[in-house]
């Protein structure tokens, strides 16, 4: 009895991914889920303002004003957080971490408008950390001798004791799967949270529910937009510097 109540009560409670569209291609049944389509309103969001900024750019005065003011500040900051973490080596890179920040930070505060983000979607995430793992790997073979990889895959010990390498291999393959998933993990259990809120306390989950997004979809998302971002600048600086 006790159980049926529980089912009853959680009946509206929906955090999952659903399947919207189905089709076939070369006769395998794929799905247009919600993840696909909430993530093309973010793509969206973020076309749409890079085309206004390319044309407040082309029209841009000495004294910014209004939206010029604003692109112009969203740059600075960007440009300063990439520089002031990877130095040197911040101009190859500062497209790349922007794009990559501007992309999970809206994903992110998707949830403000009622969408599911889709970095609560692991198949969102795990591709960001392949991508920075492979940037990461790129790096390390073009910048460092072979040599010097080899040694640092066996430090602590001499490189003619290969004891750690394979310890070293495992928490190299474990880079892409601790990003994505403190990612995913922390965005989700956001998402988790609102559904089970706005689920079994529906009749007065009015307003206040408010508070709780500006924590898990403003704060959370922007932390975790930093730390992600943070982190891959870091694995791509040690990659190019061997010293």
């Amino acid at each position: 009895m006790g159980q049926n109540v529980l089912l009853s009560s959680t009946v509206d409670i929906d955090f999952m991914i659903h399947g919207v569209l189905k089709y076939e291609l070369f006769g395998q049944e794929l799905w247009i889920t919600t993840t696909h389509i909430c993530l093309f309103i973010v793509l969206m969001i973020i076309i749409g303002f890079a085309v206004l900024a390319n044309r407040a750019m082309k029209r841009a005065t000495e004294v910014p004003g209004g939206f010029q003011n604003v692109v112009e500040l969203i740059v600075e900051m960007l440009d300063g957080m990439v520089g002031s973490t990877m130095g040197k080596n911040a101009k190859k890179f500062r497209n790349y971490i922007g794009t990559v920040f501007i992309f999970i930070l809206i994903s992110n505060l998707s949830g403000l408008l009622g969408l599911r983000p889709p970095t609560a979607d692991y198949g969102v995430t795990m591709p960001l950390g392949v991508l920075t793992f492979v940037i990461v790997h790129y790096m390390q073979f073009k910048c460092q001798k072979p040599k010097d990889i080899w040694a640092g895959m066996c430090s602590p010990l001499p490189p003619w004791l290969p004891i750690w390498f394979p310890i070293n291999v495992i928490s190299e393959v474990a880079v892409p799967i601790s990003l994505s998933l403190r990612l995913f993990a922390n965005i989700l259990s956001g998402t988790v949270m609102m559904a089970l809120i706005y689920g079994l306390l529906k009749w007065i989950a009015i307003g206040w529910p408010a508070a709780l997004h500006v924590y898990f979809d403003i704060f959370s998302g922007a932390i975790q937009t930093y730390v992600f971002c943070m982190l891959t600048m870091t694995y791509i600086n040690n990659a190019i510097d061997s010293d």
